[in-house]
């Protein structure tokens, strides 16, 4: 195994590039790095699902930032990692290639099953083995991560097309006042493909503890409002809380979503469409999601510093998102 000094990952996605670091024996908690350069690349994405030059030269930038911000910190290797926003993109080998040229940064994909395994372990992480199993919830832009486990590693895992961004756009849930029949299809055609996608599984999966990891479930907590009791103090989410969210985000065109409590505005837009996912997967699993402030970014430092020649030596290609 080579040996590596500090381990830093630099998380490109659609709303921000996240640079987190970490010293050899050092703590996720205290990061002798974070630095966050924000993006926009859901404007950037033309009629023919292209990244358009304006996107191309964001990410550029922000890679080239933060490798100097890495550099100057001594990190030697930034494992730069590309989310669904690059990954989906028609034009993603031109943009690898782009940034390579101009930041001599190789930008990496991992299969949707890979980020749904790396979120669970950031999960495990941080809530710890004594709370039993757990079925984890990342709902991204591009699609939705599913996976569970009893350990610190899942035993299942699964990625659907069913992400915020995604649906908004296959759904055009970003009109001023959505259809509630256009709603309720989408409810439907995403706990049917949730149920697929867990298949015998489901049974034993509602057995578990329910974790939820992105930012969309995050900030539904928010707007739901209700903390759970404990310790760790941190949200809940509800099915009756995301049901009654659901009403409240329709009601309001897209740039007025952000007016309420928790929804930022680079995620008004697809804040819709990630309530009724959000509630067809807390249908299909039973609920309620405990939100943890860990997620793919934290589960890839972590995989970083206990086995890192196992990703440094995945290509930096397109993955399937199986």
């Amino acid at each position: 195994m080579t040996t590596r000094g500090t381990v830093a990952v630099l998380d490109v996605g659609c709303f921000s590039a996240r640079l987190l670091a970490v010293d050899p024996g050092g703590s996720l908690l205290e990061p002798v790095v974070s630095h966050k350069t924000r993006l926009r690349l859901d404007r950037s994405l033309d009629a023919s699902g292209r990244l358009r030059g304006d996107g191309v030269d964001a990410i550029v930038s922000a890679v080239r930032v933060a490798g100097e911000i890495a550099r100057r910190h001594g990190v030697e290797d930034l494992f730069c990692l590309a989310t669904s926003s690059i990954r989906d993109a028609r034009n993603a080998d031109e943009v690898i290639a782009r940034v390579e040229s101009d930041t001599g940064q190789n930008l990496r994909f991992l299969s949707g099953a890979d980020e749904a395994r790396l979120s669970y372990r950031a999960a495990r992480a941080w809530f710890g083995a004594g709370v039993g199993p757990l079925s984890v919830l990342d709902i991204g832009g591009g699609t939705l991560e599913l996976a569970a486990g009893h350990g610190m590693h899942a035993d299942f895992a699964r990625s659907l097309p069913l992400g915020a961004r995604e649906t908004t756009r296959a759904w055009r849930l970003d009109v001023e006042r959505p259809p509630e029949h256009t709603i309720a299809a989408l409810r439907n055609h995403a706990i049917e493909e949730i149920r697929e996608a867990l298949g015998e599984d489901e049974e034993r999966l509602r057995e578990f503890g329910i974790v939820g990891c992105s930012k969309m479930l995050r900030q539904l907590a928010v707007l739901a409002g209700r903390r759970r009791k404990g310790a760790l103090r941190t949200r809940e989410l509800h099915l009756d809380d995301v049901r009654q969210v659901i009403p409240r985000l329709a009601a309001l065109p897209p740039s007025r979503r952000a007016e309420l409590p928790g929804i930022s505005r680079p995620r008004a837009r697809q804040s819709l469409a990630g309530a009724v996912v959000a509630e067809a997967l807390l249908t299909v699993f039973g609920g309620p999601a405990v939100i943890c402030p860990w997620s793919t970014t934290h589960g890839l430092l972590l995989s970083l510093m206990e086995t890192p020649d196992e990703l440094w030596e995945r290509p930096g290609m397109r993955a399937s998102a199986a």
